[in-house]
């Protein structure tokens, strides 16, 4: 299996973090790219699941090149592993955003209607997963944020969809081991695991790691020392397809 190329486009994509959550304090319109933003992680979910997280996402770049080395990398507190918490504050975010939009909506037509928008779209973009996502990136472990993100979960639940309508069946990509008997069983995909998963004990029948929270970032892939991990197409049974490649 071929590993994943060390040169990668989602190591600079942080930079449009300061274009969008500082640039758009002076600009306010910059924050409208969070609506083609949404598009995408929305669109990538449907036929991707959390693709975007794992090599699409300002954030994910920034904690992953930038923060990690000055992360203190410790232990995950059991709260961000809730599947409780998670949904909740997923529920709470959107219900606070839907708010906030609809108070903004009231302007429509007028001059500043734009600005406004713009900003309200600023301010989350700031606040949330950049000044709260950074501060647990290195105050616990640099994809802390990634585990409640609002966005991340609305891309889990855009996989779902897309699974259910079977929009995904030619689409989706996921870890695969070419023979678990081939496994060292070293722990070396979980160690690299930038979400804490554990591939090496969770492939099925199918020889695939099925996770809802895979972020699909090739980590895995690259620290094993017997190169028998690959990303590649399923149908949704669970088998790979004729048109499954190695990345």
């Amino acid at each position: 299996m071929e590993k994943l190329n060390d040169f990668n486009i989602k190591k600079y994509l942080w930079w449009a973090i300061p274009l969008i959550a500082f640039g758009g304090l002076f600009y306010p319109k910059l924050g409208l790219s969070m609506l083609l933003i949404m598009g995408i992680i929305i669109g990538v979910g449907l036929f991707n699941g959390k693709y975007w997280c794992g090599n699409l996402c300002p954030h994910a770049s920034l904690f992953d090149n930038i923060l990690k080395p000055r992360s203190f990398s410790r232990e995950l507190p059991k709260i961000f592993k809730s599947k409780v918490f998670k949904w909740g504050f997923f529920t709470f975010y959107m219900i606070m955003f839907i708010v906030r939009i609809i108070r903004v909506s009231s302007g429509w037509g007028s001059d500043g209607f734009w600005d406004n928008l713009g900003f309200l779209f600023v301010i989350q973009y700031l606040v949330m997963p950049t000044i709260l996502g950074s501060s647990l990136a290195i105050l616990i472990s640099p994809r802390t944020w990634c585990h409640v993100c609002p966005m991340g979960t609305m891309g889990q639940v855009m996989d779902k969809v897309g699974s259910t309508l079977k929009l995904n069946k030619r689409t989706e990509t996921k870890i695969q081991i070419s023979d678990k008997d081939d496994c060292l069983e070293c722990g070396l995909c979980t160690k690299a695991c930038p979400m804490g998963l554990e591939p090496h004990k969770n492939f099925n029948e199918g020889n695939i790691f099925d996770h809802p929270d895979c972020i699909k970032c090739g980590a895995c892939i690259n620290s094993c020392p017997v190169n028998i991990l690959s990303l590649d197409k399923t149908d949704i049974g669970g088998r790979e397809t004729d048109i499954g490649t190695t990345v």
